[in-house]
């Protein structure tokens, strides 16, 4: 691919090979083309490949641009150099270049080279340990909450000197700052780092260390950083460290800025001017995936957010069919529509794989792999199918165990769900009748789980399927954990409520049956052979999972105010930060399709066994009337507030 099929903006950029360089791509702008071109490019004009530095976030994202960078410089004749493995761009992610550069100094940060990563499990243990050693019961302080605020302050770049250096009166901030004291002293002794380490450790050794500070801006005088709205402050700071030279070039769409919650700044990308002087800006425009249909209808969405930068994607493909707006009386009746739209398309000729449908939220995709199975549609979840989730499978084993004492399988699962302090030996001393074994501490815990298995068995065998896992989810103490808990928590708890709603369709059912239907059911769903990813299958995901993908047809479904725009459980109304995510959110959505856009939305949703009166989303509107066509036999209510009716 020569320089020649480049766009007069792209050219612009490959060929501005000194001083800072802010490349404003829109979605299927040619990006990955635009950097892989201008790193031969730097090449050709004589520097030194092993110079050249490209980082961007995920393993299958550098695989790409390794790979598309290496067959560029392999077939451009005009070098006529051989260029040996070691002489080629250093291309890798954030977190790769970490543990690079913390191997070849690994002594002077007190570690091996060999040292080992934990990850999440190993964490999550290390700080559960913590928590014993100060005395805590992690039955009361939830290690993985206490884990994701360290993570957090260290996406942040804070260390824990620094965290214990900050005066604060806070219970939870002073707990916190005694489990990361004992964390990092595990970490120490077993010559570990956690997967924030790898960042932070690297941003801390080229602080506070000029020689190797030094070293490293001699190796790379040219660095790329892809998904430049994505960095957080320590990887912020790892690329200012770094770029000594001035010789960074960044590529990024702050429009597409949707991982606040991990910690991404959309102010780095806003303030790159002000971070590197003289820095030159050129921003791709040309769309070369979409209709322009679809990128009107992005741009017109998009332009109601203050916080970015002006511009306005276009493309000389073809003026596209017009979106489509699915209306529906109740979800069920809105996953039936999308699955028939589906079948048309895939009768039509077009691959299964080249569609997609994109939710807020993971309890969505529930309803839509109903209607999928019966309409014999091959599909795949981005993510775990609704009755594989654990939380899920949880309060089905509570059922399970509550009426069968024999299934060991159930009793060990749920024993400690939330944590109740009862070991799996002990479980299993109980299911073989050697209960009179046990110190009088631990018969006492296990007379309150067994006493919560009767009363449980009690609403089973008397209250509607529905009841029943109400029931569960607050005796059990889960309703209590996860709403108070983390956003990935109360992500289950939604999940959980959801479970309800399933469980209202056996509610009409003798009781017993109900019961025994409900769980045959959700085995079935559980044994469904897991879809390889090379299946040529629709693609089922939450939005933030379909960021850099695309397809020819894609469904956003849900369409709904408090569900897309989300807003958490138990929080009045959202923040201004918060509502403009949610629509560059609902962008990344819309710039995802090649041909077709399909908006939906029910007017009654079920939430925790309740109907719910819904108000479409405000993003539908803000599209424009002349780029919709509607289909659905009910008329849209709008401007009603949300509404419950509750049993």
């Amino acid at each position: 691919m020569s320089s020649g099929e480049l766009n007069q903006r792209q050219k612009e950029a490959v060929e501005t090979l000194e001083g800072p360089l802010l490349i404003l791509a829109g979605a299927g702008a040619g990006k990955t083309k635009t950097i892989t071109h201008r790193i031969l490019n730097l090449i050709k004009s004589g520097i030194q490949p092993s110079k050249i530095l490209a980082i961007t976030f995920t393993n299958k994202a550098a695989k790409e641009m390794r790979e598309r960078v290496f067959d560029l410089i392999e077939k451009d004749k005009s070098l006529n150099i051989p260029i040996s493995f070691a002489e080629r761009p250093f291309v890798s992610t954030f977190h790769s270049l970490g543990v690079h550069i913390i191997k070849e100094n690994a002594s002077l940060l007190g570690i091996t080279r060999h040292f080992t990563i934990y990850d999440r499990g190993d964490s999550k243990r290390a700080v559960k340990d913590a928590l014993e050693q100060i005395g805590l019961d992690p039955k009361q302080h939830d290690p993985g909450a206490i884990l994701n605020a360290i993570s957090r302050e260290k996406g942040d770049g804070v260390t824990f000197s620094a965290y214990r250096g900050k005066s604060s009166k806070e219970f939870f901030t002073k707990i916190v700052s005694q489990v990361w004291e004992k964390y990092e002293a595990t970490l120490l002794k077993e010559k570990s780092l956690d997967f924030d380490d790898l960042l932070l450790k690297t941003v801390v050794l080229l602080e506070n260390n000029e020689s190797v500070r030094e070293h490293y801006q001699k190796v790379w005088e040219y660095i790329h950083v892809d998904e430049y709205q994505d960095t957080n402050q320590v990887q912020y700071k790892m690329v200012r460290l770094l770029g000594g030279h001035n010789n960074v070039c960044v590529v990024g769409d702050g429009d597409q800025n949707i991982y606040s919650f991990r910690g991404a700044s959309v102010k780095n990308i806003l303030d790159f001017e002000k971070d590197f002087q003289n820095a030159k800006v050129i921003t791709l425009e040309e769309n070369y995936r979409s209709t322009q249909t679809i990128l009107t209808a992005a741009n017109n969405v998009i332009k109601k957010n203050v916080m970015r930068r002006e511009k306005n994607l276009y493309t000389k493909n073809a003026e596209g069919e017009k979106i489509e707006l699915l209306i529906s009386y109740i979800e069920q009746e809105e996953a039936r529509m999308v699955a028939d739209e589906a079948r048309k398309k895939i009768d039509s000729g077009t691959n299964p794989r080249d569609i997609a449908v994109l939710y807020r939220a993971n309890f969505q995709s529930r309803v839509l792999e109903e209607a999928f199975l019966n309409k014999n549609i091959p599909y795949q979840v981005l993510g775990v199918k609704f009755f594989e989730r654990r939380e899920i499978k949880d309060v089905l084993s509570f059922i399970k165990a509550s009426l069968n004492r024999d299934s060991t399988n159930d009793l060990v699962r749920i024993v400690n769900v939330p944590p109740r302090g009862i070991g799996k030996a002990t479980i299993l001393k109980v299911i073989t009748g050697q209960e009179n074994t046990l110190g009088p501490a631990l018969k006492n815990k296990v007379a309150t789980f067994l006493n919560l298995l009767e009363r449980i068995k009690g609403v089973a065998l008397k209250e509607t399927p529905s009841q029943l896992i109400k029931y569960i989810i607050r005796e059990s103490g889960m309703e209590n954990i996860y709403k108070n808990g983390t956003s990935e928590e109360q992500e289950k708890l939604e999940n959980l409520r959801e479970l309800v709603s399933v469980a209202t369709q056996y509610d009409s059912l003798p009781t017993n049956e109900a019961i025994e239907k409900l769980l045959e059911n959700a085995a079935l769903a559980t044994d469904q052979d897991e879809l390889e990813k090379d299946n040529n299958a629709v693609r089922l995901m939450t939005v933030h999972a379909s960021k850099g993908l695309e397809f020819d047809y894609v469904f956003i479904v849900g369409l709904e105010e408090d569900l897309f725009p989300h807003q958490r459980l138990g929080k009045e109304e959202i923040s201004m930060s918060e509502s403009e995510e949610e629509r560059r959110l609902f962008y990344v959505a819309l710039t995802r399709a090649r041909k077709k856009v399909f908006l939906s939305y029910a007017q009654l949703r079920t939430i925790y066994g309740a109907q719910k009166v819904n108000a479409p989303s405000s993003f539908i509107s803000d599209i424009g009337d002349e780029h919709i066509t509607s289909v659905g036999d009910v008329e849209a209510p709008r401007g009603i507030k949300a509404i419950f009716i509750d049993f």
